[in-house]
């Protein structure tokens, strides 16, 4: 399975504990699924039944994002070729 690389500039969740949790069901998501809506789907239902709503995920391989994010709950990262970009709005 590829790593993840987390470009710090681009990711403002300042605890390790969550970025390591998104890393670990992206992962999961993406050995289970191949489509990127159904990926996206999986992390972002995990994310709305374990942290509370209301989250949003956006998987592919070329995208632009615009969007308002609560403090600390934005994450964009690459898990192979595949970026993901997980956030949380009120």
């Amino acid at each position: 399975m590829a790593d993840a690389h987390v470009p710090k500039a681009e990711s403002p969740v300042a605890r390790e504990k969550l970025e390591d949790q998104v890393r670990r069901h992206a992962q999961e998501a993406m050995a289970k699924f191949t489509i990127e809506k159904d990926i996206a789907q999986h992390i972002k239902r995990t994310f709305d039944e374990r942290k509370g709503p209301t989250w949003h995920c956006i998987v592919g391989r070329n995208f632009g994002s615009f969007v308002t994010h609560e403090t600390k709950h934005f994450i964009y990262f690459y898990l192979g070729h595949c970026a993901i970009l997980l956030f949380k709005t009120q």
